[in-house]
């Protein structure tokens, strides 16, 4: 993945998860055993999901998502991604339900999420079609899928079939508490071959045993060529082959209100820059202003 390769001007598909948000923000501590006042909303979400319309919101005009969602919530999730201005390749699953999130959001706007994967992590090699990267530039992975064997398998497949077209890759590695019950060694093998890897500084950490973020990029980047670690309200940064070549501080935001989703929010408008032909210092900036919009709404997804 170059400033000005072979995602310039292309499309982007994320295969990934859909999930159906439930935002409980309480002001005050949870209170065990009895109530705690909150104001709680049902809002589409998933980290894919999100990537997907984050991306178009910041200027990608072809953004396809593939992703399983139940037959209880289907219809409305397709809307919602249609909304948004993304191509829907979703498989319905008629067995079991939609994956649910329940999102517990602070005063801080810091989340503690409750899981449950539901049809996510049954996609399976039958939903994935090589014709899906026809107009592909860029193949983005939500690290969900590598935490059960059918899913681990379907983004798998995508990731041969991309590597083979000479589509660049990338993987975000979605969740810290999952990657440790996959364990570091099974997740590095799994992503073998991408192009960019995004985590959060603490899945940096656990990947590496390194306590310091910029060490943890840099040895990150000796596996997978390039490295973005977001780092919340000190920026992001950007290793190359062992190196940290770019620090870029975070948009300061007044009035956060939900931090939920803006790893999403920058991984989508990063992308979409980079597709659009931007330097890394541009595209990291554009991911920054997306991460601090998303900080400034409920849930994971653009506002209206």
């Amino acid at each position: 993945m170059t400033n000005s390769g072979p995602m310039s001007g292309g499309g982007l598909l994320v295969v990934g998860d859909v999930v159906t948000d439930v935002v409980a923000r309480h002001a005050t501590a949870l209170v065990h055993g009895t109530d705690t006042s909150a104001r709680i909303r049902t809002l589409p979400g998933g980290a894919g999901a999100n990537v997907a319309c984050w991306a178009a919101r910041s200027g990608c005009r072809n953004v396809r998502l593939l992703a399983r969602v139940g037959a209880d919530r289907a219809v409305w999730h397709r809307d919602a991604l249609r909304r948004a201005g993304v191509r829907c390749l979703l498989a319905v699953d008629d067995d079991v339900p939609t994956a649910t999130v329940v999102a517990l959001v602070d005063a801080a706007a810091e989340r503690t999420f409750l899981t449950d994967s539901g049809a996510v992590l049954r996609l399976s090699p039958g939903d994935w079609s090589p014709s899906m990267l026809d107009g592909i530039a860029h193949l983005h992975l939500s690290g969900y899928l590598l935490f059960a064997a059918t899913s681990r398998a379907t983004a798998l497949l995508a990731l041969r079939e991309a590597r083979r077209r000479g589509v660049t890759v990338s993987v975000d590695p979605a969740s810290a508490g999952f990657l440790a019950e996959l364990g570091v060694d099974r997740f590095l093998t799994a992503v073998e071959g991408t192009d960019l890897l995004l985590p959060n500084a603490d899945e940096a950490r656990l990947l590496t045993g390194l306590p310091e973020p910029a060490d943890a990029a840099a040895k990150l980047s000796l596996q997978v060529p390039r490295v973005v670690v977001t780092l919340g309200e000190d920026g992001v940064l950007l290793a190359v082959a062992g190196t940290v070549t770019r620090r870029i501080p975070a948009v300061q935001v007044r009035g956060a209100v939900d931090s939920t989703g803006a790893g999403d929010a920058f991984t989508g408008g990063f992308l979409a820059a980079h597709l659009a032909g931007a330097d890394d210092t541009s595209a990291l900036a554009a991911g920054c202003r997306s991460g601090a919009e998303a900080v400034t709404t409920v849930g994971g997804r653009p506002g209206p």
